[in-house]
């Protein structure tokens, strides 16, 4: 024991010190940025393999993805007018005062549907080319605006009115055939843009068949009384609605998708 503490102690050599120093210039040299990326792109679903897709496109979706307020817009239009729709059914039988002040807001909902409608579509479409994406959504915002002001006016309530409500919301929606064509001119090449197309003329197709339900009273003007219950054409067009902001829900994504994947 006294011949151990005698001599010098020293510590055993664990770390190779001289590797250590070298460690720092060996990171700078290693390429981990594409590591890294390699190791990212595993993680995401197969439509963003690196089979066939750039480098500077993957780097993009991992650093700055794309925007998705457009999207949230539309979700919290269709939120609003399906909200507005149910406390407008719920409370407007409790008095004639309510009732007025429910249906408002009813007519409110719908307009805010339609306008947000045209926010992933417009600006997906021309997210690069921001003279025609401003436009077209200052334009609809606008029409959203002042449908939703001429909504609130009192006269506009009467029931002789009923014709030009649907027809002022019809027309309305029918204004975006104009942002779908140019869409389809500017990228017809682009399979989502085709696909996105379809989506919107079915959302289209089932609002316009809503709301001519809803203008001519179909089924019950044909049995009167045998629909009061279920099967008349604002239940008709309620289901109608439905399917259409569905509809452009998966419209949606496919935006998200295609921009997410190839941006501008």
């Amino acid at each position: 024991m006294r011949h151990l503490m005698s001599g010098p102690m020293k510590a055993p050599t664990v770390v190779d010190f001289k590797s250590l120093q070298n460690l720092s210039k060996m990171i700078r040299k290693a390429d981990l940025s594409w590591n890294l990326v390699e190791h990212l792109t595993k993680c995401l679903p197969e439509q963003f393999s690196l089979n066939g897709v750039k480098d500077d496109t993957i780097s993009t979706l991992i650093v700055k993805p794309i925007t998705r307020w457009p999207f949230y817009a539309f979700l919290g239009g269709a939120m609003f007018c399906l909200l507005a729709s149910s406390t407008c059914h719920l409370f407007a039988c409790h008095s004639q005062r309510l009732s007025y002040i429910m249906l408002r807001i009813d007519y409110a909902g719908i307009a805010a549907l339609i306008a947000t409608s045209f926010y992933p579509l417009v600006y997906y479409s021309f997210m690069c080319n921001p003279f025609f994406c401003y436009l077209y959504l200052g334009f609809i915002t606008l029409m959203g605006i002042a449908t939703i002001a001429f909504s609130l006016l009192p006269f506009f309530q009467k029931a002789e009115f009923r014709k030009y409500r649907a027809s002022l919301f019809f027309l309305m929606g029918f204004s975006g055939v104009v942002p779908i064509i140019h869409k389809v001119i500017l990228h017809k090449h682009q399979p989502e843009a085709l696909q996105t197309t379809g989506y919107e003329i079915l959302m289209g197709v089932l609002y316009g068949l809503g709301a001519l339900i809803y203008v001519t009273r179909i089924p019950e003007r044909w049995r009167p009384g045998k629909f009061d219950i279920a099967g008349h054409s604002h239940q008709l067009f309620h289901v109608l609605v439905v399917a259409g902001a569905y509809t452009h829900y998966q419209a949606g994504l496919v935006y998200l998708r295609w921009r997410d994947l190839k941006g501008c």
